[in-house]
């Protein structure tokens, strides 16, 4: 999955805002970037489609929220990316991992492996 640069822009908004139509979408995004009503709507329409944002009919428009949070949305599109390019077998995420890590300083090292203790605990249940 690929995303444009305003469709990211409308999720990160969305995950600010909790919920918005696209009137509320376009006052925000449209006017700095040029961006007309009809695009936003275009947009939110195609990150709807993308399983990314859910809907609800109110009145003549549709509210929008963020289906996913930042979090997996992150891991999603780096499993995305990395799986063309790690042999078979390999868990991509792993790899992706592993090659970001050389470019991490100790202080980011302790919080990605407190991370990961974290998600252990989480998955023994404890």
């Amino acid at each position: 999955m690929q995303l444009g640069e305003l469709e990211k822009q409308v999720l990160q908004y969305l995950w600010k805002t909790s919920e918005a139509d696209a009137k509320q979408v376009h006052f925000v995004l449209g006017p700095p970037r040029g961006n007309s009503l009809n695009t936003i709507q275009s947009t939110l329409d195609r990150l709807f489609k993308k399983g990314l944002l859910s809907r609800t009919k109110q009145s003549h428009s549709y509210c929008y929220r963020a289906k996913v949070d930042r979090g997996a949305l992150i891991a999603k599109l780096i499993t995305n990316v990395t799986s063309d390019f790690v042999a078979e077998g390999e868990h991509s995420l792993i790899a992706a991992f592993s090659s970001a890590s050389n470019n991490l300083n100790d202080a980011q090292l302790d919080k990605l492996e407190k991370l990961i203790e974290v998600q252990r605990k989480l998955r023994k249940g404890n």
